[in-house]
Order: structure tokens, then sequence, then C-alpha cells
């Protein structure tokens, strides 16, 4: 028993570790704290890929994918601020450092690469944590995004209702790539 066991670990971690992966189900959301009132959306259709070979992953965001609780605050925020219609995607590309594909179970490990929102690109580093569970692997994640760092302009008549930076969070769960 203990030898097939140990075979099927070195099979998953073979499978693993030869493989590209896909998103399989995704979530991103942004958190705004405004005095005023709190802004939060969520994105359900983000695409990603992680290449466990080169520890690389790059993941792209449809900014009109993003749903609000109400309508006007979706209409403004592609108008507005991200301007989806001239900057329709975010998208990450970048390194995963202190992942180990022949470990199951939770990592802790650091993205670094270039973050582009709003036609601005930016080197950054994110921490998060991946858990391999089996032939699925998943990803979670929570940074700040400054807003002007981004070249995303908050009118000085809605400072109260926009706060400077906002929260992201990401939970990616992953397939092996066929």
């Amino acid at each position: 028993m203990k030898r097939l066991f140990l075979f099927f670990c070195l099979v998953i971690s073979t499978c693993l570790h030869a493989q590209k992966f896909v998103t399989e189900k995704a979530y991103v959301s942004f958190f705004s704290d405004a005095l005023v009132e709190d802004i939060e959306a969520i994105n359900r259709k983000a695409n990603s890929i992680f290449d466990i070979n080169k520890s690389e992953i790059a993941f792209l965001i449809n900014n009109k994918d993003f749903e609000f609780r109400k309508s006007l605050m979706q209409t403004h925020f592609n108008e507005k601020y991200l301007e989806s219609e001239q900057f329709p995607k975010s998208v990450f590309k970048g390194k995963v450092l202190g992942f180990d594909a022949t470990k199951t179970g939770l990592q802790q490990v650091k993205a670094t690469g270039k973050l582009s929102i709003h036609g601005v690109t930016k080197d950054v580093e994110i921490p998060g944590t991946i858990e391999i569970s089996g032939t699925r692997i998943t990803l979670k994640t929570e940074f700040m995004v400054v807003l002007k760092d981004y070249n995303v302009t908050i009118p000085q008549i809605l400072w109260n209702n926009i706060a400077e930076q906002v929260k992201v969070t990401v939970d990616f769960v992953y397939r092996p790539f066929n």
C-alpha cells in the first residue's frame, strides 16, 4: 500500500511538473473604502495561464467584465476612471518565486512582474499563496493598487467617494492545459 501511495505521488508530481495550467475558475475583485460609500466590483471571467516548469504566470482581465452593485458605478468605472473603450484590459505577466511543483499543500509565494492598468505598466511584487491538491492548483492573493500610479484620476468633487488606493483580491483555480 505504501509503495502504491509513493508511486501515485510520483506520477502526480511528474504530471504537475510537465504541464501548463489554465484557469478553471476565476475571481478577481477590488474594494475601495471611502468616506461616503464603499465601492466593490467582481470579475469572474478573468483568464490566466501558469507554466509551472518556468514558474511563469500571466493573467488578463477584461475591464468591462467587472460587475458592481449599482449600474451607475459600473458606467462611471468604465467611462470615467478606467476608460475601458481605450484601455479594455488589465494584464499581469511575471514569475512566481518560492513555488515548488513537487510539493503538495499550501505554499507561500511571491509574484514579481509587470502589472498594466489603464495603459500604464509598473513593476510589482505581489505576495500570495499557491496550493496544489491533486491536479488542481489554487492561487490566492490580496494587494493594493494606488490609482494615481496608473493615471486613474479622481475628480476633485468625488475625492470623498473614491479611495486613492483599492484592495485587489485574486482567487484562481487552475486545471492542466491539454
